[in-house]
């Protein structure tokens, strides 16, 4: 339910606001463009319904809504700061990877970490604790963090460190946004020689080839794309893509340096209804197995095989007024059947999945709210099926909760308290910390309420 009246600021508006699965919708009151000096006043003036930092938006659920409340939009920050010969970048919370790959690329440097969209901006890329198809190699953002600079619920202005500040940054990483507002973050980065990449692509026939294929990987990067409609013999088929950086600048396309560079971006058509349904769905996945290669190599830049999703802008309005759910999960190593139930519970019940990726994951390298952990993670994205599926999903979170697996905070839109309990713990160190930073729990959001984070240990 949209609330009828919300807290409001002189520098903001009202707006309803959802995640990118267009789903939940909250009435909010929007501020932008504060630096960290008003953000601070903000905070310590404890608005009665609380505040959440917003970014671009690229949740998929309700992370960065704050429903009757306050939303922090992207503020006014210093400049990027790069510093080529230690390797290492200082942003603004604000800053897109877009912006910063612009910025890094020439000088052959590289964020170690890169999600799935381009868009995201980096608060809020440290506040889920993203990972990209490198986490087996290279664990999550978590763990090439030096600094991050922290507005707390009081309006304390803290610069936290994995090591000065233990405590406190494994709660902020993952956290959410609800430890504070993320200003800035300084980040270690991988250097390159090019800014192309080697991809060797292969098809795998069923679940158990896919699986088998991306066990045995040897490159840095790794990811399956996984036919979620396929029954019989080539039930769990998919493609899986490999991928290492080129040892040196290609002649033909990098003679004059390094760059990162977008072709022209269509934006995509809002469309007044679902076009996905169990057909389509599979329809679109057989396609797409068909046009893939048997196998071959060739050389991707790195829009293409990074944000792929990226080159239609605005795609998740192309699903209908309905929305859709991405569901993400991970499980341990000797758990991995539950890739095969999953996508089994979703066929029988025609939840219409059109879109799935398979990961290897390596160790958990964040803090109590962080998604990674060793073991298998596999996203499917479907149509918002309305209670029947959500049902459905209900029955698979207690499955994955019992073999150790948790679901992904920044994908989910639905999970209730008792499957998030198990998954994550009684978060006995994360919500001691919450109080130190955020005594009066000025920082609220509506995932943080559905989920129990803002209540005491108890």
């Amino acid at each position: 339910m949209i609330p009828d009246s919300t807290e409001r600021h002189p520098a903001g508006r009202d707006r309803v606001v959802t995640g990118w699965g267009r789903i939940s919708p909250a009435r909010v009151h929007v501020v932008e463009g504060l630096d960290a000096d008003r953000i601070a006043g903000l905070m310590a003036r404890r608005p009665s319904r609380g505040v959440i930092g917003r970014g671009a938006g690229m949740s998929y659920g309700d992370a960065a809504q704050n429903a009757g409340g306050l939303v922090l939009m992207p503020g006014t920050g210093p400049p990027i700061q790069i510093d080529p010969s230690a390797g290492t970048v200082t942003a603004p919370a604000s800053t897109t990877f877009t912006e910063l790959l612009t910025r890094l690329v020439p000088y052959g440097l590289l964020p170690p970490v890169l999600p799935g969209t381009r868009h995201l901006t980096l608060g809020g890329a440290v506040a889920a604790d993203v990972h990209g198809k490198n986490q087996l190699c290279d664990g999550a953002i978590s763990a090439w963090i030096d600094e991050i600079q922290l507005i707390d619920g009081t309006g304390g202005r803290r610069v936290i460190t994995p090591c000065g500040s233990p405590a406190e940054f494994r709660a902020t990483v993952g956290g959410m946004g609800l430890t504070g507002i993320i200003t800035a973050v300084t980040l270690r980065l991988t250097r390159i020689r090019s800014a192309l990449l080697r991809v060797a692509r292969r098809r795998a026939l069923d679940l158990d080839a896919l699986m088998s294929a991306l066990d045995t990987n040897s490159g840095r990067y790794g990811v399956a794309w996984i036919d979620t409609t396929a029954t019989g013999r080539s039930f769990g088929r998919g493609v899986l893509e490999a991928a290492d950086h080129l040892d040196a600048p290609d002649p033909r396309h990098e003679q004059d340096g390094l760059v990162y560079r977008i072709g022209r971006v269509p934006r995509a058509p809002a469309l007044p209804f679902g076009p996905v349904t169990p057909l389509t769905a599979r329809a679109f996945n057989s396609l797409w197995f068909r046009r893939a290669p048997t196998e071959d190599i060739a050389v991707q830049d790195l829009p293409t095989f990074f944000h792929r999703l990226d080159a239609l802008a605005g795609w998740n309005r192309t699903l209908g007024p309905h929305g859709f759910l991405q569901y993400q999960f991970m499980v341990p190593e000797d758990a991995y059947t539950m890739v095969a139930e999953v996508l089994h519970a979703l066929r029988r019940h025609r939840a219409a999945p059109f879109l799935g990726t398979l990961k290897r994951f390596g160790p958990a390298t964040g803090g109590p709210l962080s998604f990674p952990g060793p073991g298998w993670s596999l996203a499917v994205d479907m149509p918002d099926g309305g209670t029947s599926l959500r049902t459905v999903l209900d029955g698979l979170d207690q499955r994955i909760a019992e073999v150790g697996g948790r679901l992904y905070l920044a994908k989910d839109a639905r999970l209730g308290r008792t499957a998030f309990n198990t998954m994550y713990g009684p978060l006995t160190e994360w919500r001691a910390t919450r109080a130190a930073l955020d005594p009066a729990r000025v920082l609220r959001s509506d995932l943080g309420r559905r989920l129990g984070l803002l209540e005491e240990a108890g």
